[in-house]
Order: C-alpha cells, then structure tokens, then sequence
C-alpha cells in the first residue's frame, strides 16, 4: 500500500502548503487581517466536504454501472488519473515559484477591500482540487489493488497524512538537503513514474477487454504479436511478490512484458521528456519605430 501511502502523503503536503503560506499572512499581520481566519478554515472544511462528495460520487456512480459499462468507467478513471498527475507535475513546475507571491497577493485584495470570502473561496478550490485529484488517484491505484482489505487503504491513507504533518513541519524547518525545493524535485520523478504505472495499466486492461468482446481481434496475427511477452526478469524481481507489485504499481514494471506495454511505457517517456525538456520559444523581436 506504499502507493497510497505516497499519494496521500504528497498531496497533503501540498495542500498544508497552501493553508500554512495563507495562515502565515493571516497571523502575522494587523487585527484586520486576523478577521480572515475563520474564512481560512471555513474554506478548508468546505473544500475536505467537496473532496468527499467526489470521492462518493466515484464509488456511487461505479456502483451502478454493471457488467462491460462498469469497466470501461474504471479504465477511464485510471487513464485519466494519469493524465492528471503528469498535468499536476507541469502545473507545479509553472506556478511552484510565484504559488506563495500569488496567494499573498490575493490576500491583499482582499484585506483591502475587506471581503474575506475571496479568501474562502481561494482555500475551498484549493483544498478540493488536492483533494480531488487525491480521490481519483487512490480511485485509480484500488483497481489495480483487487485483493487489498478497506482497512489496509485506510490504514495506509491514515499513515500517509501523517507523514504529510511531519514532512510540512521539518521543511518549515528549511535546510539545503530538505528544502521545498529538494522535495518538490523528488516526488515529481515519483508522481511520473506513477503516471507512466497507470498508464500502462489501463491501456493493457482496455486491451485486454478488447480482445474479450471479439473473437476476430483476439485471433489476429498482429494482437498476439502485441500480447506476447517479450523478455522474462522474474527471476531478477517477480512482479507477483509484495516488493514486485509495490514496484510494478510505482513504475510500470512487468517481469513479462508484452510489446504493447513496452510501445506504450516508452511513447509516454519520449512525451513527458519532450515537454520538460522542450525550450521556451525567444520572444518575438520589437520593432524599432522609424
């Protein structure tokens, strides 16, 4: 459950971020701007709230599907899990420097013009956005953990949390080897790698029903080809065992890959670089006026 546990972890430390940059402006200024306060935490109890209701609605509406319409949604949910945690790493690599200065700033929007809403509103979306992105990706990782208990996710979401206060109060701390920055570093490779690991799960379960629902599909030359594995390192590490699966789940790691997993792992890797790596465009030259 070590995914889950990093999940959790992760993002509540960025959602402790967020509370703490606002706290501390709040706290720290006059009697004027201590008023926002209550709206600070207002907004964070509504935001857990519309976290929840996702994470419900997830399982609600999952509930209600039934046979081939059930499993087309839990593929769709782990595909777009991915999407968004390779949509979270590009936005925090935009918007991580200028988060504190933009939050402030609008902090003082509203101290000035004594509208303490806009505060509930910024810690609301805020709080929810983690937490939603949270429900769909713990969604996403349970389809993949068939035979893990309730109280082993729960357990591991408790322990994740957790972790999440202590990792905000020793980066508070400041220090050049754990720093905001060194953090951010780390677990951006992970979220990737975690990315790539559901990415390569749901295309191989929306595959794999592909191939269920038709027979001529199923005895095509070109779909063995894609499904037959091309080497075996399960004597190096089986991705059955507890470690395996651990790694398998984080990364994308099979012991028996098929060609279409491979396609696929290095497709998302050869994207995801380009768009790091990729160089800003020199802003178009001025014109100097004759």
């Amino acid at each position: 459950m070590g995914q889950v546990m990093f999940i959790v972890w992760r993002e509540s430390v960025e959602a402790l971020l967020v509370v703490g940059i606002l706290y501390a402006w709040l706290q720290n200024g006059d009697a004027g701007a201590r008023r926002g306060i209550p709206y600070l935490w207002g907004g964070v109890v509504a935001g857990v709230v519309l976290a929840a209701a996702l994470g419900a609605a997830l399982l609600g509406f999952s509930e209600l599907l039934s046979g081939d319409a059930q499993t087309y949604f839990q593929i769709a949910i782990v595909l777009i899990a991915a999407a968004l945690i390779v949509q979270m790493v590009f936005w925090m690599r935009k918007h991580g420097r200028t988060l504190k200065k933009d939050m402030e700033s609008s902090m003082q929007s509203s101290y000035d013009s004594g509208n303490w809403w806009g505060v509930f509103v910024l810690v609301m979306l805020a709080i929810a956005r983690e937490g939603s992105e949270t429900a769909v990706f713990l969604y996403g990782i349970g389809l993949g953990q068939q035979d893990a208990s309730t109280a082993s996710l729960v357990l591991a979401g408790a322990i994740g949390f957790g972790l999440a206060f202590l990792t905000f109060y020793l980066l508070q701390l400041g220090g050049k080897i754990f720093s905001w920055r060194r953090f951010f570093q780390v677990t951006e490779v992970i979220l990737l790698l975690l990315a790539a690991g559901l990415l390569v799960t749901g295309v191989e379960k929306l595959f794999d029903v592909l191939l269920e629902s038709s027979d001529a599909l199923a005895s095509a030359d070109w779909t063995m080809t894609l499904t037959a594995p091309l080497w075996d390192t399960s004597a190096l590490l089986d991705d059955s065992t507890t470690i395996g699966s651990l790694i398998s789940t984080l990364t994308g790691y099979r012991a028996r890959p098929a060609l279409l997993s491979v396609i696929v792992y290095a497709l998302y890797w050869i994207v995801v670089c380009s768009a790091l790596y990729r160089k800003p465009k020199p802003a178009p030259k001025r014109q100097e006026a004759v």
